[in-house]
């Protein structure tokens, strides 16, 4: 299926073929990873490049729609792919491929034209077929059973660093092959920090931020809790309230057709009219998938976008107090017909670390 959409791509495109070098859209045409070679699609043949350590692994796993060879001159067995399928036309990977990569691939095939895929393999990968579901489901899991194992461990007297260490040992530990960013773990006036990095210091009063995700088979999970540090004082409590009607109205307001800057406006006037205005300043979501920021987003900068049915999507509203603290709630979510499905199972209300 993902092989013949990307030929209707072509097609529509006028291209001949596809040269795929960025790790992750072979990954997903694949549906198998690795990381020395490349996929190249024509209308008539499909191969996987690479050499001797994938091929046994890749003949049982890779997509068997693919041809796995591995010449002993990829140039030499590319020419003659060229030349066998008539290809006079061939998009390369724009947005990923380096400038220098460009220039090199020019010189080796002259015989052919090169032209810019442009965002064929992001509009590719926007829409989740039935098996990414299940993998994104499955990631989504794990990073649930991390933060309820981390939970049950979590006192003030251990380091921001700590805690990143622990959520990230219970994601492998419960089946995770990887991490889907860099975790983030800050509390007190750092939490007001929406990208701050762990500290070596112990947890500080007030709130704690944790923002993480697995990954499995490749596909990222993406999810933040915010928990007290102590017992949350009255500003508190209202502030989370806040955040979290805020993300409540956000999901209701995702479905297939809706505007990506409405959405975002169903949290965001929640949040303005509390009197936090201008304490929310990044947008409600984004895409997730093989890549952990994908099309589309959930912005007020994205009037006249629309969600599709099939994408995954973040809603994680927060508000920040700069030099006090911040609070930060995200579920990942599957847009549908008539709403969404969310794969996050976390429990939202406040929890107080004493």
């Amino acid at each position: 299926m993902r092989l013949s959409k990307l030929r209707g791509k072509l097609k529509e495109l006028g291209l001949d073929a596809a040269f795929i070098t960025d790790e992750l859209n072979q990954r997903y045409l694949l549906e198998y990873p690795f990381t020395d070679g490349i996929v190249l699609v024509t209308q008539k043949s499909a191969y996987m490049i690479t050499d001797f350590r994938y091929r046994e692994e890749a003949e049982k796993n890779a997509n068997s729609s693919f041809e796995v060879v591995t010449p002993s001159l990829r140039t030499a067995f590319v020419k003659e792919a060229f030349e066998q399928d008539g290809v006079k036309t061939v998009g390369y990977e724009d947005q990923s491929m380096t400038v220098a990569d460009y220039h090199a691939y020019e010189e080796k095939f002259p015989e052919v034209t090169w032209a810019p895929l442009g965002r064929t393999m992001v509009d590719l990968r926007e829409i989740k077929d039935e098996a990414e579901i299940k993998l994104m489901a499955e990631a989504q899991r794990i990073t649930d059973a991390a933060f309820a194992a981390v939970l049950g461990k979590l006192t003030p007297n251990m380091t921001e660093a700590e805690v990143a260490v622990e959520l990230e040992y219970e994601m492998r530990r419960n089946g995770s092959d990887g991490f889907a960013f860099e975790t983030i773990s800050v509390s007190g006036d750092a939490s007001a920090l929406p990208h701050g990095h762990p500290r070596q210091q112990k947890l500080k009063k007030g709130f704690l931020t944790m923002d993480f995700g697995a990954k499995y088979k490749g596909y990222c999970a993406d999810m933040t809790r915010t928990v007290s540090i102590g017992k949350a004082d009255e500003e508190m409590k209202r502030l989370y309230r806040t955040v979290l009607d805020a993300q409540l109205a956000g999901i209701a307001a995702v479905r297939a057709g809706a505007d990506c800057a409405a959405v975002d406006g169903a949290a965001r006037s929640l949040i303005d009219k509390a009197g936090y205005e201008g304490c929310f300043g990044h947008s409600l979501g984004h895409g997730v998938g093989l890549f952990i920021h994908e099309k589309p987003r959930l912005s007020s900068a994205a009037a006249g976008e629309h969600l599709r049915a099939g994408q995954v999507v973040t809603v994680e509203p927060g508000i920040y107090v700069a030099g006090k603290y911040g609070c930060r709630i995200e579920d990942m979510v599957l847009v549908q017909e008539n709403g969404c499905f969310d794969f996050t199972a976390s429990p939202k209300e406040l929890i107080e670390i004493l």
